[in-house]
């Protein structure tokens, strides 16, 4: 079986991460090849060839969240299909909104192609702020795939209404730990993009203002110069200058090191699909306070392996945060429980899973 995992490019971003993984994972046991549409070295690891679109886009976009993607991307449409019927792939992934738009197109052009859309934010956040302009094309690429491919129960409920072929399999573990993290730490760990919105920064940097004693908060990631611009305002406006340890974007062993000197990790985002940063933190056994939305419920399953507070609630957060901090029992209790729930996300086991959908029998559309 030749697999084609597609992209729009390899940048640094969740989706490419859980890509490049789950990618490198399958070409042990297939023919894996990740294509994509933009030119650049990539930044994450691949073990599987990548090919660029012989008339890549150069818009320097992270993600396509515009409009009119059949006429914006039309080269890249084209060229995709014939490259999937000359090379003779036998299934293609597509990840998020705009490379699912293309489905329609894959299978006309080849309809014995096995077509998997996957989905890594949760519906809502996709059809009322992302892919809000392109809201045809979206629903035609999940109707048109064989299989959708979400992350949460949630989602799982949203996307059957357009393709009752839809599963639930969770994003892989990006990083493997080298060693646990220091539950003696008074540094608690986020990780994430500077994004000020989505993240809830504004809603992170106001818990600070509540940390006692020598507690910090260590924050691993980047935003626009807009964002980052923010971000600065937002320290000088809530006085935690002294709270915050900002590291930039890290990876490899550096940021293995931001994980393994905390001892709590805490997500305070008004939405995402299923923060694979979670995933990171859990494997290093820390203990997780996170704001409530759709991933961050699937992740802790009703507070068994980790507290989930009220959605952008900075007064109940900081309670719950307070108690983590001053009880070193409770985050031990709790990095047991991230032990126990990482198991589930394996890249071994998640490639399992995959393998039986990727080699399922195509549906035929009406």
């Amino acid at each position: 079986m030749k697999v084609l995992i597609a992209l729009e490019n390899v940048v640094m971003d969740g989706v490419k991460r859980a890509a490049t993984v789950l990618g490198n994972t399958l070409s042990s046991e297939m023919d894996v090849a990740f294509y994509s549409l933009s030119e650049g070295e990539p930044y994450y690891e691949l073990r599987a060839p990548m090919i660029i679109a012989k008339r890549p886009v150069s818009t320097g976009v992270l993600n396509f969240f515009g409009e009119n993607p059949y006429e914006e991307y039309a080269d890249q449409i084209s060229d995709l299909c014939e490259y999937i019927v000359e090379e003779s792939y036998g299934c293609v992934i597509l990840p998020a909104g705009l490379l699912t738009s293309f489905a329609p197109f894959i299978k006309k052009a080849a309809p014995n192609v096995n077509v998997i859309a996957w989905m890594h934010n949760n519906f809502n956040t996709y059809v009322t702020q992302y892919y809000v302009g392109m809201l045809d094309e979206f629903r035609q690429g999940l109707e048109s795939s064989d299989t959708v491919v979400v992350l949460t129960d949630s989602d799982y409920e949203n996307y059957r209404q357009f393709n009752d072929q839809t599963v639930k399999i969770y994003n892989p573990l990006t990083l493997i730990p080298d060693k646990s993290a220091d539950l003696n730490s008074h540094i608690i760990a986020f990780t994430g993009r500077i994004a000020i919105e989505h993240k809830g920064i504004d809603l992170l940097l106001e818990t600070a203002k509540s940390l006692k004693d020598d507690w910090k908060i260590a924050i691993a990631g980047k935003g626009t110069a807009e964002d980052m611009a923010i971000f600065e305002d937002l320290i000088k406006k809530f006085d935690v200058a002294d709270k915050i340890l900002y590291r930039g974007a890290l990876k490899d062993r550096e940021l293995q090191k931001h994980y393994e000197t905390a001892s709590i990790f805490v997500s305070t985002s008004r939405w995402e699909g299923m923060p694979l940063v979670m995933g990171e933190a859990m494997g290093f056994g820390l203990p997780v306070v996170a704001m409530e939305n759709t991933g961050s419920a699937e992740y802790l399953r009703e507070n068994r392996y980790g507290i989930m507070t009220k959605s952008q609630d900075v007064a109940d957060f900081e309670r719950v945060l307070g108690k983590m901090t001053e009880s070193r029992f409770l985050r031990r209790y709790y990095s047991e429980r991230s032990l126990e729930r990482i198991k589930h996300f394996a890249p071994k086991v998640v490639a399992d899973r995959w393998i039986p959908v990727i080699a399922e029998t195509k549906r035929e559309l009406v």
